[in-house]
């Protein structure tokens, strides 16, 4: 399900290092040279190089990329080289101090990832920012928005696939009645979406449709521009279309007047690794055309450069 290619003979560590320190000497950067190596690692790998480097030269490896790239392509290659937790945990610090929570880097975190995944993300947050994740939150972040995101990032989910069928119905019908009467930040469905496993989520979403007759975000959709309704479907997409969620981010973020370059950074340097091929496949399906040449369309130089190699392209 990963796009990321890695060699079968992959060099040594010090010899990656080397190539890196070469590719930052004289007087124009070797960005490709960076990009053969880095976009081609995988985090264990990368995570090497890191220790590797700092040893070698007596300098971090993302300090001396930041001295040496800028802009977009800057953005994309320290996102990619840093720590899978430590990755989101950056990606959560920008979205927990908008005002407005327009993202929906939060979301995917908490929901997009294993339960021990978002642990490790707010121990990664800790450990950088000397904060928790979940105060950030709270402080920066207002009204249904805050009742909402609060738990949700502090959840524990249950782990596991057993279901309670019954719990599933009851629950269903609590979301029905609570959206009905256009309640959407009633605190029954805030504690649904926010404490319970993805396999009984599931269940309540399956036996919500057995019900009514369709699926509960359809329900949601009653005001499209309603930024709240929209962070709600947006939970239920990545709980039980994740491929689906994420085809839709990339799609709007190369539609339109512009790149929305974050958008596609974000989705491309944290699912290469997980499931960016079904993102492919689903992209493929949606729009017939493949990703890599809406992305080769949209972008230009050291930039495409990178997001294509993370995507798989030949």
């Amino acid at each position: 399900m990963a796009t990321l290619t890695v060699p079968s003979s992959v060099p040594a560590v010090a010899e990656d290092c080397e190539q890196l320190h070469k590719a930052f000497e004289g007087w124009g950067t070797n960005e490709k040279l960076i990009i053969s190596i880095l976009a081609h690692r995988n985090a264990a790998q990368r995570r090497a190089i890191r220790r590797g480097y700092a040893e070698a030269y007596g300098k971090e490896l993302l300090r001396a990329l930041g001295d040496e790239i800028h802009g977009k392509f800057e953005r994309a290659v320290i996102l990619w080289t840093l720590d899978p937790a430590e990755r989101d945990a950056v990606l959560a610090n920008e979205e927990a101090k908008k005002s407005h929570p327009g993202g929906r880097a939060l979301v995917e975190i908490a929901c997009a990832r294993t339960p021990a995944q978002l642990f490790a993300v707010k121990q990664a947050y800790h450990d950088r920012f000397k904060r928790s994740l979940e105060e950030d939150v709270a402080a920066h972040v207002t009204g249904d928005f805050r009742k909402l995101l609060v738990p949700l990032v502090s959840a524990y989910r249950y782990d596991g696939p057993e279901v309670n069928t019954s719990l599933a119905h009851s629950e269903a019908k609590i979301l029905h009645e609570k959206i009905h009467k256009k309640a959407y930040s009633d605190e029954e469905i805030i504690r649904i979406l926010t404490t319970r496993s993805k396999a009984q989520l599931l269940a309540t979403f399956n036996s919500y449709k057995d019900q009514f007759t369709h699926a509960i975000n359809k329900d949601l959709k009653a005001d499209p521009k309603d930024e709240f309704l929209s962070t709600l479907r947006a939970i239920i997409r990545c709980f039980t279309c994740p491929d689906r969620y994420f085809e839709k981010v990339i799609r709007l973020a190369l539609g339109g007047m512009g790149t929305d370059e974050d958008d596609l950074t974000r989705v491309v340097t944290t699912r290469a690794e997980v499931d960016l091929k079904l993102i492919k496949e689903a992209y493929q399906k949606r729009n017939s055309v493949p990703l890599e040449r809406a992305v080769a369309k949209d972008t230009t130089r050291d930039y495409e450069d990178i997001m294509l190699a993370l995507l798989g392209a030949e």
